[in-house]
């Protein structure tokens, strides 16, 4: 018997509408989100929450390593794009903005990722999607490049 390989890892990824466009509006998103739901789960990973807000959105994935992050995110941005336009959610043509953030966390994290990604409708009453985009990135003491950021269209 060959032995197994065993793995438990848990990404939030955090991307945004192009432009910035507020479209997510709460009646599609109920439907997009169950949609990238059965990406993810499709793809071999685990959806385990998603929620976000007019204009960007967070996923929390029980990650499978067989695929990378890139080809995830590529994958999921491709086929809710094409499920939103195709089902004529919004009005004009739908596009993602370009980067993502991908955050790892550990299995005692998980519960407070969770709660954190429920509350988007109250976080965003507060702060703007630029302001929690930056406070991700600093807890998680990520360096970066203003020039190399998401656009922000606030």
């Amino acid at each position: 018997m060959k032995p197994q390989s065993f793995t438990q890892v848990y990404i939030h990824l955090v991307f945004a509408v192009k432009h910035r466009d507020r479209i997510l509006t709460p009646s599609i998103r109920p439907r997009l989100f169950e949609y990238i739901g059965a990406i993810i789960n499709g793809m071999n990973h685990k959806s385990i929450k998603i929620n976000g807000y007019i204009d960007h959105i967070h996923l929390l994935i029980g990650f499978n390593p067989t695929k990378s992050i890139s080809e995830t995110v590529y994958e999921i941005k491709r086929s809710s794009s094409l499920f939103i336009n195709k089902n004529n959610l919004c009005l004009g043509h739908f596009e993602w903005q370009e980067g993502y953030g991908a955050f790892s966390y550990s299995r005692s994290q998980i519960d407070a990722v969770i709660r954190y990604i429920e509350g988007q409708e109250n976080h965003h009453k507060k702060r703007t999607f630029r302001q929690e985009y930056l406070d991700i990135l600093n807890k998680n003491s990520i360096e970066f490049n203003e020039l190399y950021m998401f656009k922000f269209f606030e």
